[in-house]
């Protein structure tokens, strides 16, 4: 199978924890964009979703589902999202489509955090794929020397802009062996919105799209 067949697969997969849910958490990226697509044939059995983008906004309308604001609907019963990096703890590196802070959000209001990802986003130690972190715009160059002190490499994501109108820096050459920590550590840097580790609220269920079979771990 192609890696697009493999997110394919595993999208549809995800449609298991979505029977009877009335309100579904939408994340965003490749793979979630698969899900979506499937997501429409259930329509007509869903109430809304809560999209953490306008990305996904944007393809929830189009396929004719409703999206709903995150507060006017109380805590969600599953979330469904995709990962660049998923570790054997069910920790995450989330961003690289930028919309980290709110997927952290919906993934924090949400009773369970459904993870799908095609094989090639499993890995041994987080840090391969580049730590996105968010921060306001007028803190970039304090925040990138902050960053430093910890070992890494921040790049700043030019001419990108996220839906909540903050830059992005994208942290190289970490080895992440304790996310929790390191989680903390960046979210208390001043200036820092959030970072894309999901340690502290990790994935409940990770979807795994290898071959010809879907992995439940």
């Amino acid at each position: 199978m192609t890696q697009d067949e493999l997110k394919q697969k595993v999208a549809e997969a995800a449609l298991h924890y979505v029977k009877d849910v009335s309100i579904v958490g939408v994340g965003t990226g490749s793979t979630v964009k698969h899900f979506i697509n499937y997501l429409a044939d259930l329509k007509g059995q869903i109430e809304g979703a809560v999209s953490s983008s306008e990305t996904t906004t944007e393809h929830l309308k189009k396929v004719g589902i409703p999206v709903l604001d995150l507060n006017a609907v109380g805590p969600l019963d599953v979330y469904v999202d995709g990962a660049d990096e998923v570790s054997p703890h069910n920790h995450l590196i989330k961003g690289g489509g930028g919309a980290l802070t709110r997927e952290k959000i919906i993934a924090a209001a949400s009773k369970q955090f459904v993870c799908i990802v095609d094989e090639s986003k499993i890995v041994d130690t987080l840090g391969a794929f580049a730590l996105p972190v968010e921060i306001i715009p007028m803190a970039r160059s304090y925040v990138a020397r902050e960053l430093v002190k910890l070992g890494g490499q921040p790049v700043w994501r030019e001419d990108f802009v996220t839906d909540n109108h903050n830059i992005i820096l994208d942290v190289h050459n970490l080895s992440i062996l304790d996310p929790i920590e390191l989680e903390k550590i960046i979210n208390n840097i001043t200036g820092v919105v959030a970072n894309g580790l999901f340690a502290m609220r990790p994935a409940d269920i990770i979807l795994i799209g290898g071959g010809a079979e879907v992995i439940t771990r």
